[in-house]
């Protein structure tokens, strides 16, 4: 089946992957065998790579790999080599490896050395990063956060965003106007602002924000997500997707950076353009339910709604108890007029998740173009106590005798 979804979208980049792929292209294939189980065949990968580019990137994923295969003294040869490389790229691998042997003063010094480097590590990554079990308790970890590796901002800004990934504005906002009293004029304070109105849904005010810290510094990945976003919440879909491509261009080893450009290619009608990121991506990730999913509802949107039950019928194969998977297939069958199988689809639906609306609501339309009116009202009626307001109308026109 998934062999059958990326003949479907994308059988010139496969071969651009056997032959002369880009070192971002390697890296990006690598991981997602070693996602998948399978870091013997990203080491094997990375090894053809390395023989024909000598990239300290290539190193560093090969040495991630070999973690993940148990090859400890592999993966120190090669942060080793990384950082002959390219200097300082490895040391935060190192510290995570000699972390894992148990040895913390070699792990800490290497640690020490990423701070201090340009590859440093933001204090929360370092913090939730579970390489460091082992060591997280010794002197010599108690010891390196002695010393101030963050500025005061940078403290801050950390603590902002858990607020806001734990939904509480509020406390965000009072680290903001801490920020705003010492650095008012700073990119501390326009970053945090632009992310708080994200959160709050002033997407004009982010996207002001982030559109000038993005020109100010446009090679900053940080800054261009953020405008990302800013463009996608602020309604400008074909924006958004200009602003991936420039992370995409600059090297960014993100896979999912091709999901989030094909849903604004999706939303601008550009849909040779969505399939093709989403083909890239089901490349990498064929069981991936989401992609699957939006490759059948572009599939549908471009008028071919006979594949897009074929990648819906695969994803219910591979996610039997996901509900989703379920409502997109009833949705194209819907579309279709076969209103026996979407009633069918849409219960299996409700059966594991009954609170959705609207798909009481639609399988009560299937129902009653089914013939089975009775069984309509019922469902009409349940959707209209779940809040589907748009329920009265079909219940006023067909179950009021």
């Amino acid at each position: 089946m998934m062999k059958k979804v990326a003949t479907l979208f994308l059988l010139s980049l496969i071969a651009g992957y056997v032959n002369g792929q880009s070192t971002v292209d390697n890296i990006l294939r690598a991981k997602a065998f070693s996602d998948g189980g399978k870091p013997g065949q990203a080491i094997e990968l990375l090894t053809k790579a390395i023989a024909l580019t000598n990239d300290s990137g290539l190193y560093s994923e090969r040495a991630e790999a070999r973690i993940v295969a148990g090859d400890v003294s592999g993966a120190l040869s090669d942060y080793n080599t990384a950082n002959s490389l390219t200097p300082g790229s490895g040391e935060y691998g190192l510290a995570k490896v000699y972390s894992m042997k148990g040895d913390a003063a070699t792990s800490v010094y290497h640690l020490e050395r990423n701070l201090a480097s340009k590859f440093r590590k933001t204090e929360k990554e370092v913090l939730l990063d579970q390489s460091f079990s082992k060591v997280e308790n010794s002197p010599e970890w108690r010891q390196i956060w002695k010393k101030e590796w963050y500025s005061k901002s940078e403290k801050s800004l950390s603590e902002l965003e858990y607020y806001i990934s734990t939904g509480k504005t509020g406390e965000a906002l009072n680290i903001l106007n801490d920020i705003k009293s010492g650095f008012p004029d700073s990119d501390a304070a326009a970053y945090g602002e632009a992310l708080i109105g994200l959160a709050s849904g002033k997407y004009s005010d982010a996207l002001r924000l982030a559109d000038g810290l993005s020109s100010s510094y446009p090679e900053s990945e940080k800054y261009l997500r953020l405008l990302a976003k800013s463009q996608e919440g602020a309604s400008n879909p074909s924006g958004a997707s200009m602003t991936f491509t420039r992370l995409i261009e600059m090297g960014i080893v993100d896979a999912q950076l091709y999901m989030q450009r094909a849903e604004c290619y999706r939303k601008t009608g550009e849909v040779e353009k969505a399939l093709a990121d989403v083909g890239k991506y089901l490349d990498l990730y064929p069981e991936n339910m989401t992609a699957i999913s939006l490759a059948g509802k572009l599939q549908a949107a471009s008028g071919d709604n006979l594949k897009a039950i074929d990648l819906f019928t695969g994803n219910i194969k591979l996610h039997p108890n996901d509900p989703e998977c379920y409502i997109d297939r009833a949705n194209s069958y819907f579309v279709a007029k076969s209103w026996k199988w979407a009633a069918d689809d849409y219960s299996m639906a409700l059966d594991l998740k009954p609170g959705n609306a609207d798909v009481w609501l639609n399988k009560g339309i299937s129902l009653l173009n089914s013939g089975q009116a009775e069984d309509a009202c019922h469902d009409f009626r349940h959707s209209l106590s779940l809040g589907n307001k748009r329920a009265v109308e079909y219940i006023s026109r067909n179950c009021i005798k």
